[in-house]
């Protein structure tokens, strides 16, 4: 087990070194210089000569291509992202602000995914064919198809607009304001786990399906024993491999994904930091906010890997 872990840890720092790498390359193989591109704030003006060379030197980019790659890779490996050339301000204090906001809104997301997908999953699994699968099976899809952005309107409609239960946007902080913080929390959440619940589900049914049609279940059922005690110690715990699999790379890209649901929110997470860097043409905090991305999707596909052989431990063997 630890080796494999240990193997698996090598393997995502390596992925993250490489993802660094083709941000750095990505930059300097745009046509034009960067300095000239943030100065002129793309195209809108014309700036001089000397300050185009004077930015450059502060950044770095009239050194040599290797020396350039160099103190940038050691710098992101310390965990120094530059500083905001709009702001001033360092990148990685920023993204440091920002992240728990995103790191919450998707954490609970995921609460509610989970607490919702794999119960109806298993319902549908235990009444395959039937009238109850169709209909859970149906909602999925509903689910699964419908873009996250509508979501999020659809709920603002219904519960802020229609029901006033809850606020159509904003952001209190937790510890100034609990009962509103949750409130505000509730429907950005909402919008985000009704595409992953509905995976979720269809995945349960899918892989516990498969399990309930092994020989080993009949045999069980055979010998006598309570339904109840070979779904929870046999049959789920053999189905969650998939599933588990399959929260954590719609995390992942979720986490990419959530402009759009803190954009008709107003939550001010990382994404909405993204688009703004994007809009002002801050390109080192857009590069550092895709490296914090990337990173994290690289640790959540490391922290699955790692539940999937906690569950089962031949994967760790193999």
């Amino acid at each position: 087990m630890i080796a494999y872990i240990t193997r698996r840890l090598i393997t995502s720092v390596f992925l993250i070194c490489v993802v660094a790498t083709l941000i750095f390359l990505a930059v300097h193989l745009l046509p034009g210089n960067p300095a000239e591109v943030l100065l002129s704030g793309g195209g809108s003006s014309s700036p001089s000569e000397e300050s185009i060379e004077e930015l450059s030197s502060e950044l770095g980019l009239d050194e040599p291509l290797a020396v350039q790659y160099r103190d940038y890779l050691g710098g992101r490996i310390l965990g120094d992202l530059g500083d905001s050339y709009q702001s001033g301000t360092s990148v990685s204090a920023d993204i440091k602000e920002r992240l728990p906001w995103t790191l919450e809104l998707l954490a609970a997301a995921g609460i509610i995914a989970i607490a919702v997908g794999i119960p109806l999953g298993l319902i549908a699994a235990l009444n395959r064919g039937g009238i109850v699968d169709s209909v859970i099976s149906g909602m999925a899809s509903v689910g699964i198809s419908i873009p996250v952005f509508v979501v999020g309107i659809m709920l603002v409609y219904i519960f802020a607009l229609q029901l006033r239960w809850l606020p159509s946007g904003g952001y209190v902080g937790l510890f100034e304001e609990p009962a509103q913080h949750l409130q505000n929390l509730i429907l950005p959440a909402a919008s985000i786990a009704v595409d992953l619940a509905a995976v979720v589900a269809l995945m349960t049914r899918s892989a516990t399906s498969d399990v309930l049609g092994q020989d080993w279940v009949r045999t069980a059922r055979s010998k006598g024993l309570p339904r109840r005690k070979i779904l929870a110690r046999h049959v789920v715990r053999n189905a969650m491999n998939p599933v588990i699999t399959v929260i954590g790379l719609r995390l992942g890209a979720l986490l990419g994904g959530t402009v759009l649901v803190e954009s008709v929110f107003t939550w001010p997470g990382l994404s909405s930091l993204l688009v703004e860097a994007a809009n002002q043409r801050d390109y080192l905090v857009v590069q550092g906010i895709v490296l914090v991305i990337a990173s994290l999707f690289i640790l959540l596909n490391l922290l699955v890997d790692i539940a999937y052989s906690v569950l089962d431990p031949r994967v760790a063997r193999d």
